[in-house]
């Protein structure tokens, strides 16, 4: 063969080979082809996530089985507080008395308030010997839902 036939060859070689790969595109959602992924969604909802914590020892039961199920409900009720902060705020209320240009008496208080619904637990976990650990989660559209429903009503 001349150098003009390999040059040919070689030309002809790299044309097949980047024509099969191009052919076959992979989808991001794994190894199906890109024809199957359009019918799979390409996104996830996004969502808020909020965390709850209980100690055991803390619960008033003489019954361990039941402090352990009044630690889990304690970490759930936490988890939806955090998750009712995310959604709606805190109202801090604040004062600091001074005297003598120095701070004698500084307080805070914060409150919170709100309704949640849609809220799915991801996790109820024990944490060591002695808690538990709750992760709940909101989908941002009823995060905004809410909001929109409920702070317009206040």
């Amino acid at each position: 063969m001349n150098v003009k036939t390999t040059r040919k060859l070689s030309l002809w070689i790299v044309g097949i080979v980047a024509f099969t790969i191009g052919g076959c595109t992979m989808s991001l959602t794994g190894n199906q082809p890109a024809s199957a992924a359009e019918n799979t969604p390409m996104y996830k909802k996004e969502v808020i996530i909020s965390t709850g914590y209980a100690n055991i020892s803390t619960q008033k039961s003489k019954n361990p089985a039941q402090r352990r199920l009044m630690a889990i409900r304690a970490s759930k009720l936490d988890a939806y507080r955090s998750l009712t902060e995310q959604v709606y705020g805190q109202q801090i209320n604040a004062s600091t008395t001074v005297e003598d240009m120095i701070i004698a008496n500084d307080t805070m208080r914060a409150h919170v308030a709100g309704v949640v619904y849609g809220a799915k637990v991801v996790s109820i976990n024990p944490i060591g010997d002695d808690s538990y650990e709750t992760k709940l989660e909101l989908e941002k559209d009823t995060m905004l839902e809410l909001r929109r429903v409920f702070l317009v009503a206040r």
